[in-house]
């Protein structure tokens, strides 16, 4: 019988939001919010955070944390893609001895994330043949109704066939939440989670909100407000 272990990527080079993942977000590390979400879960044996830097390394192990290793650099620069930063880091897990039966990564900008979703997502993932369970959320509006600038600064639709449609005869559409991405360890598998091979676990929209830019920032902490005094009453 093999682990169910939690990785948290954190690398150190944040560009956008300079030291992002340990900013203090609502007078905490963000790193800290992923870390205590996968404890609460109770679900995992082990919980990992991979990183290239020494002050992300010691705040995840202030709250409660492994980091049996740092990151190569190579595997730390801007050019990596997350895929390849995670793959590495579960391989140097495998390659020190741990057999991982199922891994869930979990990002450290997911503040927002309750244990009750990661706890469907490996419920999901375990009652099927799947390969794959990721937090999704539907999109706030038509997809195809979008349009694009043209480099005269015009508009110009995707489906312009969808102009006159009227919103309620689309078919909805979903998008990645960013927050987890359980799978199955097995060699082979497929390279991308968007396919019948997996399956969304359904947030919220008012749950999810990525965080690269400031407003972003702003943002995500009015919405955890918001939650927080939602818990509150």
């Amino acid at each position: 019988m093999g682990s169910i272990v939690a990785l948290i990527p954190a690398r150190g080079g944040s560009k956008r939001i300079p030291r992002k993942n340990i900013r203090l977000f609502h007078g905490k590390p963000l790193i800290a919010y992923s870390i205590e979400t996968a404890k609460e879960s109770g679900l995992f044996d082990r919980i990992v955070v991979s990183t290239d830097d020494e002050e992300i390394a010691s705040i995840a192990r202030e709250y409660g944390a492994e980091v049996p290793f740092l990151r190569d650099s190579a595997y730390a620069d801007d050019h990596t893609t997350a895929t390849d930063a995670i793959e590495y880091s579960l391989c140097k897990l495998e390659t020190a001895g741990e057999k991982i039966d199922y891994a869930c990564t979990i990002y450290p900008t997911a503040p927002l994330l309750q244990s009750k979703y990661l706890m469907e997502g490996l419920e999901k993932l375990k009652n099927s043949d799947a390969w794959y369970a990721f937090s999704a959320a539907s999109m706030p509006f038509p997809i195809q109704r979008t349009f694009r600038l043209t480099p005269e600064g015009r508009c110009e639709m995707f489906w312009p066939e969808h102009f006159e449609t009227r919103s309620q005869d689309l078919e909805e559409a979903y998008q990645d939440a960013g927050q987890f991405y359980w799978e199955r360890r097995k060699r082979g598998k497929p390279p991308f989670c968007f396919a019948p091979y997996a399956l969304p676990v359904i947030l919220p929209r008012w749950m999810v909100q990525d965080i690269d830019t400031l407003e972003d920032w702003e943002r995500a902490e009015l919405m955890y407000s918001i939650l927080e005094d939602m818990r509150k009453r």
